[in-house]
């Protein structure tokens, strides 16, 4: 038994050592830098056994090699590859976007709610985004503003009636109504904003960082291999509640027992439909009841994390400093002395709002880094860099948000970065929201819903932010960015 035993623990060694040692050299005669600690398991080794954010163990890679177009990661069983220089990016994200165009993880067949459009891959991705993009038409948009600033009017007037939710556990405020407000206008969910409701709950679980999420995202990232074997779900607890939910929706919609809304009404074209067909690549895809509820599914926790992270950020840089909030209250009061209402045409023409909005997802960006694999043999320009087929790259959104060539003292939030005479000079190293063909589809939503909030709260209410420690410090996320070293008290304005 015991020499049994020892056989194993030498095999893993020697296993370990050797690929650790394949992987070094793989991208040294590829003439890339290489990051030598922990040459097998790379930066998810520091990610599971220390503190640290994900995005915070590449920013160290980033720092030590800054004169490096791209630098070789430690992988298990595909290379890995961190993505550097602008170009070289740009490269991946737009100009040969079909060799990159996969995301990861990875989604394990029957992982029902991970089947949507932003873990698709292939043709399948590009059939069904296809499908959805119509979603977020202008047009859209313009319908459905009216309910997200209604759901911003509702959520003041929650405040008021909820006086000690004025201080301390911002985010949990910002969670509240970015879940009340993408539940009303994206799915017509309740007639009256709900900000405490199962959906919030569901939203927040599927979010949780927890030892056994930031594993089960470390095993999806080594290896698909060992993910499938495991059969990994990533949403499986929410599967019951949220699918349930849908197809009540649907059959609901279906007898005119419900007003269809936008969410619902588009599911149901397709339903009637039938099968989804790619002319060019031949992809067929039959709308499901389940298919759709992991679009939904996509859109919701999209609208409640992320968002509440931007307006959570935009409040405390606010709070940090007052003479950009007066002056964004200034013009908030101005344009409702001239308004009844704000409409999608209004907001969209508040300036000072929009460059707020924009240099707080520069510097308080919700996701630290992006991920793509590559799926044809590529060549990065800068350096001369042999991409292969399989191999797994991660690309900087907050090393290029703060990387001083790209913006002068990043440490300092200045919304002057985005005046329409600075703008087009901040678009080098920009990335809130990804770039190419896989930039974010909801993106426009997302602005609006945390631009609604942001009026109606800064309308009603200044901004303290509270500083706890002496360093900065962020939530221990997998791709999330958060800090965790301020909080906000909002008090009524006289």
């Amino acid at each position: 038994m015991y020499s049994i035993i020892l056989l194993l623990v030498v095999f893993t060694l020697t296993f370990l050592y050797l690929r650790g040692q394949y992987n070094e050299n793989y991208w040294r005669k590829r003439g890339v830098a290489y990051y030598g600690k922990n040459k097998v398991f790379g930066i998810f080794w520091d990610f599971l056994t220390t503190d640290k954010a994900m995005f915070e163990i590449l920013s160290e890679i980033y720092k030590k090699y800054e004169n490096e177009p791209a630098v070789g990661i430690g992988s298990l069983m595909t290379q890995s590859l961190y993505v550097m220089d602008p170009q070289n990016i740009h490269h991946v994200m737009q100009t040969d976007f079909q060799s990159f165009s996969y995301r990861g993880p990875i989604i394990n067949e029957g992982d029902v709610l991970g089947d949507n459009v932003l873990f698709m891959n292939g043709p399948r991705w590009k059939l069904m985004r296809q499908k959805l993009t119509p979603f977020f038409t202008a047009a859209k948009l313009r319908n459905m503003y009216h309910i997200l600033d209604k759901t911003a009017q509702d959520f003041v007037e929650y405040l008021r009636q909820n006086p000690q939710k004025l201080k301390g556990n911002g985010f949990d405020r910002a969670n509240e109504f970015c879940a009340a407000a993408i539940a009303a206008a994206i799915f017509g969910i309740g007639t009256d904003s709900s900000f405490e409701s199962p959906f919030l709950k569901m939203a927040r679980d599927a979010s949780e960082l927890s030892w056994i999420t930031h594993l089960r995202y470390t095993v999806a990232h080594l290896s698909d291999s060992i993910s499938k074997a495991l059969g990994l779900k990533f949403f499986k607890e929410q599967e019951p509640f949220f699918i349930g939910v849908v197809k009540q929706m649907f059959r609901a919609a279906e007898r005119d027992e419900i007003k269809k809304h936008y969410f619902t009404d588009i599911c149901l074209s397709l339903l009637k439909a039938g099968v989804m067909k790619d002319l060019e690549s031949g992809e067929e895809l039959e709308p499901t009841d389940e298919l759709l509820a992991a679009q939904g599914f996509f859109f919701y926790i999209a609208g409640v994390e992320p968002t509440a992270s931007a307006l959570f950020g935009a409040l405390t840089e606010l709070g940090r400093h007052p003479e950009i909030q007066t002056k964004l209250q200034k013009e908030i009061d101005e344009t409702l002395e001239k308004h009844d209402s704000i409409t999608y045409e209004i907001i969209s023409d508040m300036k000072y709002l929009d460059q707020v909005l924009s240099e707080t997802l520069r510097i308080q960006t919700p996701v630290g880094f992006i991920n793509r694999i590559c799926t044809n043999d590529s060549v990065l320009p800068v350096g001369n860099i042999e991409v292969s087929k399989g191999t797994k790259l991660y690309i900087p959104i907050f090393d290029l948000h703060f990387d001083p060539k790209y913006f002068p003292e990043p440490e300092k939030f200045d919304p002057e970065r985005f005046s329409p005479e600075n703008k087009s000079s901040s678009e080098v190293g920009y990335l809130p929201f990804g770039k190419g063909g896989r930039v974010c589809i909801g993106m426009r939503y997302a602005r609006l819903q945390v631009m609604a909030g942001l009026t109606h709260l800064l309308r009603h209410y200044r901004v303290l932010a509270h500083h706890e420690p002496a360093v900065r410090k962020y939530a221990k996320g997998q791709f999330q960015m958060r800090r965790v070293d301020y909080d906000i008290e909002l008090i009524p304005r006289e």
